[in-house]
């Protein structure tokens, strides 16, 4: 059985460039992927040699590093804000899928407290 051959682009977290390509697709040097790496802020995969592969996804977060260290950014500064802006998206997505969630409790089941009352009803209390 042959595999058939497409040009599909790879998934944006497929891990398929070398650090050599990744490094000219980036517009960084070589040595400068491998610092990141050491230093926590881009970590791309590993073959079973040890050797790195980045994704399309590695390679637009060493770009986003590389524009905060161009604004001034410490390392550990860019550390921090890759952790925080992960944990937002993080959440963002939990939000949005509560929401689904909540949409669907509520068609299934509707509060009263929302039901519209029948505003022709008028109720007269006479004395005596």
């Amino acid at each position: 059985m042959s595999e058939e051959i497409t040009n599909d682009q790879p998934a944006d977290d497929a891990a398929v460039y070398v650090i050599s390509v990744a490094a000219e697709i980036s517009g960084l040097h070589p040595q400068t992927l491998r610092q990141y790496d050491r230093l926590g802020l881009v970590s791309p995969n590993r073959t079973e040699g040890r050797n790195r592969r980045y994704s399309l996804r590695d390679i637009a977060l060493l770009r986003a590093v590389q524009k905060l260290v161009g604004e001034g950014i410490n390392h550990a500064g860019i550390k921090r804000i890759i952790e925080l802006e992960s944990a937002m998206a993080n959440m963002a997505i939990e939000v949005a899928q509560l929401r689904i969630e909540v949409d669907a409790l509520v068609v299934a089941n509707p509060p009263k407290g929302l039901m519209r009352r029948n505003s022709t009803e008028v109720i007269i209390y006479k004395e005596g």
